[in-house]
């Protein structure tokens, strides 16, 4: 059985704050198991979004897409998106837009409402460590996402 709401960070981990999305993933699956009255929440991680992604918003009532961003105000911002195609479509990492886009092309129907959680990174570089900034910007960034949740969105 699909889980109604889907939560999806992608990001690679060993390059610094661009680890955001799937260490958010991993803190948020801790919470929503602490937290019934939310439903069943499925958590997915990768390092890029791809076309293939756009199966996974099947069956879904809401999706959250996380990840790391260098033009985010931070801490994070939290915004409803929607399907468009973009210049990221031909390439081998993909928008959330463009995935929803993909998805709208494969199903012949509208995604679930989907929103885009972006937490503002500013190190990117292999082999650095998660900066002081983007810890804080994380733990703010679960807040906006407690609330997203809660309040059925």
């Amino acid at each position: 059985m699909t889980a109604p709401t889907l939560v999806f960070g992608w990001g690679n981990p060993s390059r610094g704050d661009d680890a955001l999305g799937p260490l958010f993933v991993e803190h948020f699956t801790a919470l929503a198991a602490r937290h019934p009255e939310w439903g069943a929440v499925e958590c997915l991680t990768d390092f890029q979004l791809q076309v293939e992604h756009a199966l996974d918003l099947q069956g879904r009532r809401r999706v959250l897409f996380v990840d790391a961003s260098l033009d985010a105000v931070a801490p994070c911002s939290l915004v409803r998106i929607e399907a468009a195609r973009d210049a990221s479509f031909t390439t081998h990492a993909m928008s959330p837009q463009a995935v929803l886009k993909v998805f709208v092309d494969i199903d012949d129907g509208e995604p679930p409402p989907c929103w885009l959680l972006a937490i503002r990174g500013e190190r990117f570089e292999l082999g650095e460590p998660l900066s002081e900034s983007a810890a804080g910007n994380l733990k703010v960034a679960l807040l906006a996402a407690v609330d997203w949740i809660a309040g059925g969105r």
